[in-house]
C-alpha cells in the first residue's frame, strides 16, 4: 500500500507560499463579491418595497371593508357575532381581478350551501371529526353539482367547516347567509365608491414589466443573431417564454381596470387613457407569440448555417425599440406615433433581407417581423385592415400581389 501523504518539506514548498500569500486574484475578487452582495441586497429591498406599494391599495381596501362590514352587521343591524360579514368583504375584495361581480355571487351561494349542509348534518347526527369530514364532502359535491367554479366550491367547504366547528346551531341559518350578503355588498361599495383603486396605476404596474421583458428579449435576440450566437438567442427565447406570466397578469389587470372604471364614478375620467391598455393588451400577447416563433427560427437558421443579412438583426432590434417606446408613450397617455414609426422602420429593414439573400428560416424570420409589426400597430389603435397595408408599404411590397395577378 502506497503512502499518499505529502512530505513535510514538499508541503512547505508547495502549500506554504500559498498559505502565506493569498492569491492576488482572490484579493481583487473579494471587493467585487461584496459589492455584488450589497447590490443584491439593495435590489431585494427595492423589489420588496415595490411589492408592498403594489399591495398597499388592496390592503387598505380589505382593512376598511372588514371593519365596515362588521360595523354594519353588528352595530347597525344588531347581529351578535357576524363573523361571516368581514370574511365575505375581504374575499370579495381579494377575489380574482376582472371577475369580482361573478366571484361575489359565487361567494354568497357558497356560503349558503355550506351553512345549509353544515347545520342540517349537525342537527341530524351531531358534531365530531367524522361529521366535519362528511360535511365537507357533501358541501363540495353540492357546489360541483350546481356548476360552481373553484371559488364557490372552496367557499362552500370552508363555510361548512366554520359552521361545524365555531358556531352554534341554535341560530337561524338565514342570519349567517345575511351576514355574508352584507359583507359582499360592503366589499363592492368599498372597491367601487369609497376606495376605488386608480385603474391606470394598476394596469401600468402590470404592463411595464411585460413590455420591458419583451423589449429586452427582442434586443437579446437581435444581438445573438448579429453575433451568430445561437446560445444567446436560446437564452433570450427562454426569457421570452417566462414572460408569458407577465402578459397574463397584464391582460387580467386591464380587464380589472376596465371594470373599475365602469363601476367607479370617481375613475370615469380615466377611460380614455385606459382604453389604450385595454385595447392593446390582446395584440401584444399575439406579438409575444410571434416573437417566440421568430427566435426559434433564428436558432434554426444559425444551426443550418444560413446567411443572415445584417439588416435582419437590425430589424429585430428596432422591434425592441418600438416596444419600449410603446411603454413610454402609454405611460404618458400620448398618441403612440413614435412606436408606429419605429415598428414600420423594423418592417422596412426586414424587407431588405430578400435583396441581400436569405434561406428558408431567414424568410420565416422576415415574415414573423412583419406579423409582429402588424400586431404592434394594432396595439397602437390602427384598424385591422389598415395595419397590414401599412406594413406592406413599408416593406416595399405594396401593390405587388395585384401586379402579379394582372400579369397572370
Amino acid at each position: 500500500m502506497t503512502d499518499r501523504s505529502i512530505p513535510a518539506d514538499e508541503a512547505g514548498r508547495t502549500g506554504g507560499a500559498d498559505a502565506a500569500e493569498p492569491d492576488e486574484g482572490a484579493q481583487r475578487g473579494l471587493p467585487a463579491v461584496l459589492a455584488e452582495l450589497r447590490g443584491r441586497s439593495r435590489s431585494g429591498i427595492r423589489a420588496g418595497w415595490s411589492r408592498v406599494r403594489a399591495g398597499s391599495g388592496l390592503a387598505l381596501q380589505a382593512g376598511v371593508g372588514a371593519a365596515l362590514a362588521w360595523y354594519v352587521a353588528h352595530d347597525l343591524i344588531g347581529r351578535q357575532s357576524p363573523f361571516f360579514a368581514p370574511i365575505a368583504a375581504v374575499i370579495t375584495l381579494a377575489s380574482s381581478v376582472g371577475q369580482r361581480a361573478r366571484r361575489t355571487a359565487e361567494l354568497v351561494l357558497g356560503v349558503a350551501i355550506g351553512i345549509g349542509i353544515g347545520d342540517a348534518i349537525i342537527l341530524l347526527i351531531g358534531s365530531g371529526p367524522w361529521q366535519i369530514g362528511l360535511i365537507v364532502v357533501f358541501a363540495i359535491l353540492v357546489a360541483a353539482a350546481v356548476g360552481g367554479g373553484t371559488p364557490l366550491v372552496v367557499q362552500s367547504a370552508s363555510s361548512a367547516v366554520l359552521v361545524a366547528t365555531l358556531t352554534s346551531v341554535t341560530g337561524l341559518p338565514y342570519t349567517r347567509f345575511f351576514d355574508a350578503l352584507v359583507g359582499g355588498a360592503v366589499g363592492l361599495v368599498v372597491m367601487t365608491v369609497l376606495l376605488p383603486l386608480n385603474p391606470l396605476t394598476v394596469v401600468r404596474r402590470a404592463a411595464d414589466p411585460a413590455l420591458d421583458a419583451m423589449a429586452e428579449g427582442l434586443r437579446a435576440v437581435a444581438a445573438g443573431m448579429a453575433e451568430n450566437d445561437a446560445e444567446g438567442v436560446r437564452e433570450a427565447l427562454a426569457q421570452l417564454r417566462a414572460t408569458e406570466g407577465n402578459f397574463a397578469a397584464f391582460a387580467a389587470a386591464a380587464a380589472a381596470a376596465s371594470e373599475n372604471v365602469a363601476f367607479a364614478p370617481a375613475r370615469w375620467r380615466s377611460r380614455g387613457a385606459l382604453g389604450q391598455y385595454v385595447e392593446g393588451a390582446p395584440h401584444l400577447t399575439y406579438a409575444l407569440r410571434n416573437v417566440r416563433v421568430l427566435a426559434r427560427r433564428a436558432i434554426t437558421a444559425m444551426g443550418d448555417e444560413e446567411h443572415i443579412p445584417s439588416c435582419l438583426p437590425a430589424s429585430v432590434g428596432l422591434l425592441g425599440d418600438a416596444v419600449e417606446l410603446l411603454r413610454q408613450e402609454w405611460a404618458r397617455g400620448a398618441e403612440p406615433e413614435a412606436t408606429r414609426e419605429r415598428a414600420l422602420r423594423a418592417a422596412a429593414e426586414s424587407g431588405q433581407a430578400y435583396d441581400e439573400g436569405v434561406g428558408f428560416s431567414g424568410g420565416v424570420v422576415v415574415a414573423q417581423v412583419r406579423t409582429t409589426v402588424t400586431d404592434l400597430l394594432r396595439a397602437t389603435g390602427i384598424e385591422y385592415a389598415e395595419a397590414p397595408r401599412l406594413v406592406r408599404r413599408a416593406v416595399g411590397w405594396h401593390g405587388r400581389g395585384r401586379t402579379a395577378r394582372r400579369r397572370s
